[in-house]
């Protein structure tokens, strides 16, 4: 069985160069983050530039990922090697961007002092440091350290949510947002999403016609009114670093799984994010708890598992995502394929449906039994938006699924999209025309061969509203 689990790898100084890049498409990314907290504009559009080349070269669509900034907030810069705060030292906070040390730490969020109160916790760079504020002093706060480590470099800070009054996304994520919409961004994820009212205000045309918007889960506010969240928006990525600063960590776990079951009961694919393959920005193989890690990610119904450091600053960005392909394949391998159909349509019944929703639900579920009861080769999806290859996934069938569109866009968009292999159509969409010309296409591809039989799903042109209305099995 091939890999149906995607990954999405992070560019960073360790994978700038076009043939880093190819090498990591090789080894099994399907999508490229690029991070728009480090760096200028310019920078981040050369970036974007070369993962087109780079695309080129490979002769096939690769997602391109622009993560925005948020409103995020980060220490002052502390000396070479790192600061180690230990546990119980006292330390004073104040508002800056100046140099930090172990008794000093500046903080570039000007409502730090009003929106921080004796009692609570900041977390720096995902979990290493965590303080709490136990005083007030001029000019700062007077903190102590409740779980000690080495802070390097310009670490995030983490302040909860419900404190930081800072708007999502904000008006430097649009100024990002509109250079990357003029130069076609595939998906773009916001951070630190509080309800929906956050994501109808990044203010796009809706996918494919614009970015896909990719919702990133940190916050309590967002597991609060994550049904909303997840209808306003393209995606969800898990972004398990910061929800484990807002959350108890034992909770963490079992938050992955809600969000993960209610974002495929929607038909919208689900990134599991932070700290997968950790250990392997230095050392070249993982460790068994993330070996683990990633397996469960797999069978939790994640659509695409996330590398950040291991490929930005990692020692070997190709290797990271080799590892993580292996893993993800095996684990694809041993997925409870006929359990989460079933797990699929109970998560149904719990959602109020439109007739849209009804009609395409009903006619996935068949697509679905109708390919495993017939032993169907493939699964063959023409689509124009994306909307019939993301319905079909979310019930997982052991089917390959092959997504043919004449938009570009929609191909990028759809390397998210688990199990689906995008496919080019040449033309203008045209429902009657371009079946058969899919199934031409894929035998071109040696994805199909005489005397199979496949399963062939689409929305006709006939339907009024938006939804997939049509399956037919096809024996070439």
């Amino acid at each position: 069985m091939t890999r149906r689990t995607k990954i999405i790898a992070t560019m960073g100084p360790a994978s700038e160069s076009e043939g880093v890049l190819k090498d990591m498409v090789e080894a099994g990314a399907d999508v490229v983050r690029i991070n728009l907290s480090h760096g200028s504009l310019d920078d981040a559009i050369d970036r974007y530039r070369r993962l087109r080349r780079v695309e080129e070269a490979v002769g096939h669509p690769l997602g391109i990922l622009v993560d925005l900034p948020g409103p995020k907030v980060r220490a002052g810069a502390f000396p070479e090697g790192g600061s180690p705060l230990d546990d119980g030292a006292e330390l004073v906070v104040s508002v800056g961007d100046e140099h930090s040390d172990a008794d000093h730490v500046h903080v570039d969020h000007e409502g730090l002092l009003s929106d921080l109160h004796v009692g609570d916790r900041m977390t720096f760079g995902d979990g290493a440091v965590v303080i709490e504020v136990i005083d007030t002093v001029t000019d700062g706060l007077k903190a102590r350290v409740v779980h000690g480590g080495l802070l390097q470099g310009r670490p995030g800070v983490h302040i909860p949510s419900e404190r930081l009054r800072l708007p999502t996304p904000t008006p430097d994520d649009l100024r990002l947002l509109d250079a990357f919409v003029n130069e076609g961004a595939d998906m773009v994820a916001v951070s630190f999403v509080r309800s929906a009212h956050d994501i109808r205000r990044v203010g796009t045309e809706p996918h494919p016609a614009g970015p896909m918007i990719v919702a990133k889960i940190e916050t309590r506010a967002a597991v609060e009114n994550l049904d909303g969240i997840i209808e306003s928006s393209g995606a969800i990525m898990v972004a398990r670093g910061d929800l484990g600063a807002e959350m108890p960590l034992e909770e963490l776990p079992h938050l992955q799984k809600m969000i993960l079951h209610r974002c495929i009961a929607l038909g919208k694919p689900a990134i599991t994010a932070t700290q997968m393959l950790e250990s392997m920005v230095s050392a070249p193989s993982p460790t068994r708890a993330e070996t683990s890690d990633i397996a469960n990610a797999v069978f939790d119904g994640s659509s695409a598992v996330m590398l950040s450091g291991e490929t930005a600053i990692g020692h070997d960005p190709a290797l990271a995502v080799a590892t993580m392909a292996r893993i993800a394949e095996r684990a694809d391998e041993e997925f409870d394929y006929d359990g989460w159909a079933a797990k699929v349509q109970r998560l149904h019944e719990s959602l109020r449906s439109s007739v849209d929703d009804v009609v395409t639900n009903s006619m996935t579920n068949a697509a679905w039994r109708a390919a495993q009861e017939s032993g169907a080769t493939s699964i063959i999806c023409v689509t124009r938006t994306g909307f019939t290859v993301r319905s079909i996934a979310r019930y997982r069938p052991r089917s390959p699924i092959l997504g043919f569109s004449t938009d570009p866009r929609t191909l990028r968009q759809l390397t998210l999209s688990w199990g689906a292999t995008p496919l080019q159509l040449d033309g203008a969409f045209d429902i009657h025309r371009q079946v058969a010309q899919a199934i031409e296409t894929a035998k071109a591809h040696g994805l199909v061969r005489t005397d199979d039989l496949v399963a062939v799903l689409s929305g006709s042109p006939d339907y009024k509203g938006v939804a997939t209305d049509s399956l037919r099995l096809v024996h070439i």
